[in-house]
């Protein structure tokens, strides 16, 4: 299974266009690079690619990725789908971009796919889509030999969902276990996590790969960066990376599986390679990787 990070920073981007945070500008000094918003594709075959979200930057992104140029006719392309985790504009917005392609599917989760109805009515007056719920039992089995389960990892709907349509409880946020018939070899994908589950550490005990949420090393870090204060107390649906209970610890739990963390809010220390939290990740084997890192599980 050959994957690729298309984009690796939280939503915004990096730098974000509205920050003027230091990381930020660093970024437009040139001393950090930048990075596009999160989403990453996939394939068993080097055929059939399949994306992983599908963010806002989704043209730049396919732009330099050779792999997903289109071809051999003049419309062809090796996009197959894409398997949404949830509703976030970071995540779904990208859609707008594969408007008028026949024949793509697109996964998600229940709640999502009824809240992006109206999207899905317009995008599907372009080109007819197949939208397929992504908790059906069994899961599901992608072109080019991959089996995937979504397992719920998050009950907050997106900011822009009125509270009569918030579901409270409902599974508005999904991770993705995706095996590669072929070669055994098994990613785990969950770029949004509100809390560690006794579930999660199943699912990474059981995989090859882990692609984790990265959004923010401390809580309190957007606020003190942003504004010079304490900062704000929680992170929303963004498990930390740092603490006792964050997702670091939590990782140490699995040494021998290669873990990556994606999705990084701009304000994030993990940004530059230099900084004692990037030193401190390393330490414990987990990597951070830049935009179009390529590798096989």
């Amino acid at each position: 299974m050959r994957v690729v990070l298309l984009g690796t920073a939280a939503d915004g981007g990096f730098p974000r266009w509205n920050c003027a945070c230091p990381l930020c500008a660093a970024a437009r000094d040139g001393k950090l690079p930048p990075r596009t918003q999160e989403c990453a594709a996939l394939t068993g075959n080097g055929r059939d690619w399949w994306l992983l979200n599908a963010s806002p930057d989704l043209r730049t992104q396919l732009t330099a990725t050779p792999a997903l140029w289109p071809g051999a006719g003049p419309r062809d392309t090796p996009l197959r789908g894409v398997l949404l985790t949830d509703a976030e504009a970071e995540h779904a917005g990208g859609l707008t971009m594969l408007r008028g392609t026949p024949g793509l599917k697109v996964y998600a989760a229940p709640p999502v796919r009824a809240v992006l109805t109206p999207l899905r009515a317009g995008l599907d007056r372009y080109a007819s889509w197949e939208w397929a719920d992504s908790l059906a039992d069994g899961g599901f089995v992608l072109a080019g030999g991959l089996v995937v389960t979504a397992h719920p990892v998050g009950a907050q709907a997106p900011a822009y969902v009125p509270a009569r349509a918030a579901a409270p409880g409902a599974p508005w946020v999904t991770a993705y276990r995706v095996e590669d018939l072929a070669t055994g070899g098994v990613l785990l994908y969950a770029p949004s996590v509100g809390a560690w589950s006794s579930a999660l550490d199943d699912l990474c005990a059981a995989a090859d790969c882990v692609l984790l949420d990265g959004t923010v090393f401390d809580p309190a870090e957007t606020g003190a960066a942003v504004r010079g204060g304490a900062g704000r107390a929680a992170t929303g649906p963004h498990l930390p990376v740092s603490g006792p209970q964050g997702s670091l610890a939590a990782l140490a739990r699995h040494p021998g599986r290669r873990r990556v963390y994606i999705r990084m809010d701009d304000t994030n220390p993990l940004l530059d390679p230099a900084s004692p939290a990037r030193a401190r990740v390393a330490a414990q084997r987990v990597e951070v990787l830049p935009d179009g890192a390529e590798f096989v599980v």
